[in-house]
């Protein structure tokens, strides 16, 4: 049977801007960009892309063969309108999408560097009005796979409906990225404590992990969250790698070797949609893992958040021939 999914959150419009600025780095606040004020500044390349977090989960559940569908906003304006044509040609059913008239759609510009660093210029736009009233119920009552990725604080009314319709399909499978004000209120809050406790998949990168927990490393982080009810947990390292942990036990995974990082943007949710979609098919976390580690890898290889993200028959012909395996941990 075919998984039915649901992506609850942001679509953003990215304009990428490949560029070499000047750069200066300091032990205390690390790199920075530097702009000449009044100075026209050289652009090696403009690339337009689909990105955020729900539009990227969607299109990625999509190619792995999930009966995807999108839930989020967009403004009735050119960028909603390609945002929305983008996900519809990659299969993701958008009729859960809320359109909003007079007001912009979520844009970003993104300062790209050759190293594959990059710097975002960010808008949320309509992406602040996702709330209850635009949230589709019905969709997330349907869905066997419900991906919840980063909300404004504002869109964080949507939890109360999410859990009523997670208690009347208790076998759906919650995949979760919190962001902004969720990391900010952090793990005890009752509120967030109430979503933990139905989360199958949390995946956090390292930052997020620290931040959620008010912990000062990894593995502190880990043991924390182990504690909340999650089924899965997940915390990514970038190019370091990324941890596991379960009931079972807990596992490493390295990078893959040899990759070429051209932009990073979106790997944080090409992992996770690859490692959700492997755990809600039945698949250990080892694996899990494994795939979302070939999928990350993918992206960051091509410019853009969606334009390597793998489909079905990628990643499975990867998972059989690569030679990337876990490590099992003693925490």
């Amino acid at each position: 049977m075919t998984l039915r999914s649901l992506s609850i959150g942001g679509a953003t419009y990215d304009l990428f801007l490949s560029m070499n600025p000047r750069i200066e780095e300091s032990a205390c606040d690390g790199k920075k960009i530097i702009f000449d004020l009044g100075k026209k500044i050289p652009i090696e390349r403009i690339v337009e892309s689909c990105g955020g977090g729900a539009s990227n989960t969607s299109v990625g559940l999509s190619r792995l063969g999930v009966q995807a569908a999108f839930c989020g906003i967009v403004g009735a304006d050119q960028w909603g309108e390609k945002l929305l044509k983008n996900m519809q040609k990659e299969g993701v059913d958008t009729k859960p999408a809320t359109i909003v008239e007079h007001e912009t759609s979520s844009f970003s510009l993104v300062l790209l560097l050759s190293t594959g660093e990059r710097t975002i210029l960010y808008n949320s736009g309509v992406n602040e009005h996702l709330q209850d009233a635009t949230f589709d119920t019905g969709f997330a009552t349907d869905a066997d796979l419900i991906y919840l990725n980063h909300l404004c604080e504002r869109s964080c009314m949507i939890e109360d409906d999410l859990l009523s319709a997670l208690r009347k399909k208790k076998e759906a499978f919650l995949a979760w990225n919190p962001g902004g004000s969720q990391l900010e209120d952090g793990m005890q809050s009752l509120h967030i404590q109430h979503l933990l406790a139905h989360t199958n998949f949390l995946v956090l990168n390292k930052e997020e992990a620290m931040r959620f927990t008010k912990t000062r490393d990894t593995k502190e982080a880990m043991m924390k969250l182990k504690t909340t009810g999650v089924t899965h947990l997940c915390i990514t390292d970038g190019p370091h790698g990324s941890f596991g942990c379960n009931r079972q036990g807990a596992w490493f995974c390295p990078p893959l070797d040899n990759v070429r990082v051209v932009d990073a943007t979106g790997a944080g949710d090409a992992f996770g949609t690859a490692a959700a979609w492997a755990l809600a098919t039945g698949q250990n976390l080892p694996n899990a893992l494994i795939a979302g580690t070939l999928n990350a890898s993918s992206v960051v290889e091509m410019m853009g958040a969606q334009t390597g993200l793998l489909s079905y028959t990628e990643i499975q012909s990867k998972l059989r021939t690569t030679r990337l395996t876990t490590t099992p941990l003693d925490w």
